[in-house]
């Protein structure tokens, strides 16, 4: 066999292996699919979560319908409309927090993150996620008050668990927030993310 048969036959070798992977690619994409079509689950699923007023105290908290937990993306939405009471009452924030959070309550440690987070007047991070909220109008939320929530191929990963994100007025990419699943077949708030950095208001900014 000359130098060239032997090129054409690895050539040949090659696109059946690439074929062959392809094909094994394309039955596994399939099954995910499937998978994630039975489960109610998409690769790229956003859900707006609406409130028509914002809760003040821990009583009206728990009796929004988003209460219920039933999933994941009702619970992260809760977490935003909790943190927003912060500025005005810290312990209902708390007490808020705690409920989202069921067996596993705040800690100490817990409670000094977040209110150090909210240090230097940046009480407006909360509301930058929800729908309208922009640097440009000092986060002022549109009305009804709406969260959009999303989740990408990799949100289920760990079984149990959902890593979803939402996406904020003041920030180039969204926020992560981690739900878990108990026995009760609710989504407790496990870890969050949202009380990051973001740009500031144009009120409070010198040069706009």
């Amino acid at each position: 066999m000359g130098l060239f048969d032997q090129l054409l036959n690895r050539a040949g070798q090659m696109a059946k292996t690439t074929a062959d992977q392809a094909a094994r690619n394309a039955v596994n994409n399939a099954a995910n699919n499937a998978v994630n079509k039975a489960s109610g689950r998409s690769s790229n699923k956003s859900e707006d979560i609406v409130f028509y007023a914002l809760p003040e105290t821990p009583d009206q908290f728990r009796s929004l319908p988003q209460a219920a937990m039933s999933t994941p993306f009702m619970t992260a939405a809760m977490t935003v409309a909790a943190l927003c009471v912060f500025p005005k009452n810290r312990e209902a924030c708390y007490a808020m927090l705690d409920f989202l959070r069921g067996p596993r309550p705040l800690s100490g440690v817990d409670k000094q993150f977040i209110a150090d987070r909210f240090m230097d007047g940046a009480d407006y991070i909360p509301r930058s996620y929800f729908n309208g909220a922009t640097p440009q109008n000092d986060y002022t939320p549109a009305q009804p008050y709406t969260v959009r929530v999303s989740e990408n191929p990799y949100s289920y990963q760990n079984e149990g668990y959902a890593k979803l994100f939402i996406s904020s007025g003041g920030a180039d990419s969204p926020r992560e927030i981690l739900l878990r699943l108990a026995k009760d077949g609710k989504w407790y708030l496990w870890d969050q993310f949202l009380l990051v950095g973001i740009r500031k208001p144009e009120s409070d900014n010198p040069w706009a």
